[in-house]
């Protein structure tokens, strides 16, 4: 099993993978388990969102398969700010509302996107204990969008026509990044991917 120094070909530390990494199109499995290796990848994609001056951040951003994710909506290190989300699951969608995302693993692409104005969201913290709740404003379209995260869903999915239309430039920049660093090895092949994921998912699902 890779630890977390260990985590990815060619990387030795954890990092925010960017799209089109197979990672993100990958429906992330229910956690059965929590270990203090798991409170450690929690602690450190914390770090790396606050490094990316972020307000959420999804297992499936740091090439994990795990159904879990983290926000911060002051993007600044503060444990009374900081959210777990494990296991989430999303229901009771009322109202729509239209907000300008980004993400992470799109970095510098912002559009906006259509969500229901409320819904309620179930999930775990590290301590096990049940976050059920009505959500909205900033903090809805977070638990939303991460969750998506974890479906394999990516915010350009819920664009327009026109408006994907409008990003296909910057997509397309992004695949050709992606495509070079395969080439030169920093990334690797599907397989090899697939059966990575499937190590963490046999850990911890």
């Amino acid at each position: 099993m890779r630890r977390l120094c260990d985590h990815s070909e060619g990387t030795s530390v954890l990092e925010i993978i960017t799209y089109p990494h197979p990672t993100l199109r990958y429906r992330s499995k229910p956690i059965q388990r929590v270990d203090n290796e798991l409170r450690q990848i929690v602690a450190k994609m914390f770090e790396l969102m606050y490094e990316a001056k972020g307000i959420g951040l999804a297992a499936n951003q740091v090439d994990l398969p795990l159904r879990l994710f983290v926000c911060n909506l002051t993007a600044e290190p503060n444990p009374a700010e900081e959210h777990v989300f494990i296991n989430p699951v999303i229901d009771r969608p009322r109202g729509s509302e239209e907000g300008e995302e980004g993400c992470l693993s799109l970095p510098g692409l912002y559009a906006p996107v259509v969500r229901p104005a409320t819904v309620r969201v179930k999930a775990y913290d590290l301590a096990g204990t049940l976050f059920d709740a009505d959500v909205d404003g900033l903090f809805g379209r977070v638990i939303q969008h991460e969750t998506d995260h974890l479906d394999g869903v990516l915010f350009i999915d819920r664009l327009t026509e026109m408006r994907r239309h409008d990003v296909a430039g910057a997509l397309g920049e992004f695949e050709l990044e992606f495509r070079s660093r395969r080439e030169q090895g920093g990334i690797g092949s599907d397989e090899q991917i697939l059966a990575r994921l499937a190590e963490w998912e046999a850990r911890y699902c």
